[in-house]
């Protein structure tokens, strides 16, 4: 089963604390570089960029400024819209779904409604009261607006993985959603980030892996009253270096998840990878967040991409095969 896979190209990105900006401003010569040799013969590759709403605040500029300049060879946008109206009030935000939708144009291949709802943390949309109204009536207008201009479009939204017995995010999901919502879904995302914020032990990733993606689909799922038949993506994952961080680990982990993520894909009904991040924010500065990237701030490739490069090769569908 060959999956899609993608990357996030921008610098900017979000810790626990708020926002970092990169060192350096975006290179799009160097980044359509590095995303052709990513993709290599692969059919598509899916760049990932985010958009915020709010009414009553100056919400987050979009990242990358133009993902549309990176749609060359047939590569697709992935396209994140995240509701940052502090207040929680949703007037504006279905509007806002639809133009995002309508903008998009004829490269949007997928719309992914709010960013980490279930997470509360002040970059992601679970720190945001009302999100799970803004995550119901989001995903139902933009599937509404995709039929309606005629496009090919997958609906769907993220979340993180739950270890929490008292957690009530995908019952309270499920109570509010109802048969429209789920009707409109057309994936559901999931981001993880194995042996980063938790320690594992490198012989037991590959099982760490395979539990939070079992547990996912035969158990967070299932709460929300959504079928196996929606399909699950990887819409974040990666493994930082810095201090202490080896890139050659970095390579390792990467390609132990992403073999061991397409091992299930049948199983599991798993679409779809997408890699966080194609460079870091800033090689040179302390903690985790920005050093996620395949290269370093300079755009000189740490071993890490040649490793994503090979198992886009390896694993995604090439050029001549049906899309």
């Amino acid at each position: 089963m060959a999956m899609t896979f993608g990357i996030y190209p921008g610098g900017l990105l979000g810790d626990e604390r708020g926002i970092v900006h990169p060192v350096s401003p975006d290179a799009p010569d160097r980044i359509n570089e590095a995303l052709d040799e990513l993709q290599g013969d692969a059919a598509t590759l899916s760049v990932r960029a985010y958009r915020s709403f709010a009414a009553t605040v100056t919400p987050y500029g979009p990242t990358p400024a133009d993902p549309h300049a990176y749609l060359r060879r047939g590569r697709t946008l992935d396209l994140v819209l995240q509701f940052r109206e502090p207040s929680g009030v949703l007037d504006g935000w279905p509007e806002f779904v639809r133009e995002a939708v309508r903008g998009g144009g004829p490269g949007l291949a997928s719309v992914q409604i709010c960013e980490e709802p279930n997470l509360d943390l002040p970059p992601v949309d679970g720190s945001v009261p009302n999100v799970l109204e803004a995550l119901v009536r989001g995903v139902v207008a933009a599937k509404e607006e995709a039929r309606s201009l005629g496009r090919r479009v997958a609906v769907g939204f993220n979340a993180v993985p739950s270890f929490d017995p008292a957690d009530t995010f995908w019952s309270d999901l499920g109570a509010l959603g109802g048969p429209r919502f789920r009707q409109s879904l057309d994936y559901v995302g999931l981001d993880f980030f194995p042996d980063v914020f938790r320690p594992v032990a490198a012989g037991r990733l590959a099982d760490a892996v395979t539990a939070v993606l079992t547990s996912y689909r035969s158990t967070s799922l299932p709460e929300a009253g959504i079928p196996a038949t929606v399909p699950i993506r990887i819409c974040e994952n990666g493994w930082p270096t810095g201090p202490g961080r080896d890139e050659r680990r970095q390579a390792a982990v990467l390609d132990t998840v992403i073999r061991t993520t397409a091992s299930l894909a049948a199983e599991l009904n798993i679409d779809g990878y997408s890699l966080f991040a194609l460079r870091d924010a800033d090689s040179g500065a302390e903690g985790l967040f920005p050093h996620f990237g395949l290269l370093r701030d300079d755009y000189t490739p740490k071993a890490a991409f040649a490793a994503y490069r090979d198992l886009i090769g390896a694993l995604g569908a090439p050029a001549s095969a049906p899309r």
